[in-house]
């Protein structure tokens, strides 16, 4: 076998189990399964995921689930027993438990005391957070992607697809930078249709095949905003951008899309540490 058929090999493999895990949060996923959808003894598959990923399979399952569940904590009046069963935890308890050992407190305390909770109006109708806006210019940025079609916090799919193929094919490199951008205006579009891509910088060299797709942000004025904390927060972020700092700075939005740029890992740091900057585009 020689080394293009051995990528092109682990690359489909690794995006059938990317696929399925993301498909099946909700049920209950068994390792050996998983091995067996790759098509490897399990011993061995779990070393190339933890080798290529950075972390086992279990991790990645574990950061998925309180990923989409932290969301619905914010976004949604679901009851938090129904979270745990759409999460797919057996029983409520282990949610509990789970939860609390990643986000610092159980998700019935989350969804009245959590980090989301900063941006709720005071009396006065304003948010009670201040948040860090800077203005800068930038020069057109180059990159390559992988579309995703639904839910913006679904995108986590199309990063595991990206860098599951980068560095099956030996392309990775760590001055890669992490972007996402974003079409469509989830007020305006049905969640299932909204538009988005998983990015990376630092890839002229990486072949645009039907895997990915190219695409390039516009230089110029943007507004950039830090937000720390859970990626489940953010819409509030971008709610507290339009509603109190553009109508205050004096600026006007451009018709140019939105991009997020990820300045650390989830699989490295805990929720409430992730950065992320922001970009809105200005006039």
């Amino acid at each position: 076998m020689n080394g293009e058929t051995a990528w092109a090999l682990y690359e489909n493999r690794l995006r059938r189990v990317s696929a399925y895990i993301h498909d099946h949060l909700d049920e209950e996923l068994d390792m050996e399964r998983l091995a067996e959808i790759a098509c490897m003894s399990s011993y061995h598959w779990h070393r190339i995921y933890r080798a290529i990923y950075g972390e086992t399979l279990a991790a990645t399952v574990k950061r998925l689930r309180l990923h989409h569940a932290a969301g619905e904590i914010v976004r949604t009046e679901l009851a938090v027993s129904e979270i745990a069963k759409r999460s797919g935890y057996p029983n409520l308890q282990s949610f509990n438990r789970i939860f609390k050992s990643v986000y610092g407190m159980p998700p019935a305390r989350y969804r009245k005391e959590g980090s989301h909770t900063a941006y709720e109006p005071s009396p006065n109708g304003k948010s009670k957070v201040m948040l860090d806006v800077t203005i800068r210019e930038i020069a057109s940025i180059e990159l390559i992607g992988v579309g995703h079609t639904g839910s913006y916090m679904q995108i986590d799919k199309a990063f595991e697809m990206l860098f599951g193929t980068l560095y099956a094919r030996g392309l990775a490199k760590p001055n890669m930078r992490m972007i996402g951008v974003y079409l469509d205006d989830p007020d305006l579009v049905p969640e299932e249709k909204l538009r988005s891509i998983a990015c990376i910088t630092g890839a002229s060299d990486v072949p645009a095949d039907g895997s990915f797709e190219r695409r390039v942000i516009d230089g110029g004025d943007y507004a950039v905003l830090r937000h720390k904390g859970p990626y489940a927060n953010m819409p509030k972020s971008y709610q507290w951008l339009f509603a109190e700092w553009l109508p205050k700075s004096g600026r006007q939005l451009k018709d140019r899309v939105m991009f997020e740029e990820y300045l650390n890992n989830p699989r490295d740091v805990p929720p409430n540490e992730l950065l992320t900057d922001i970009h809105m585009p200005l006039v």
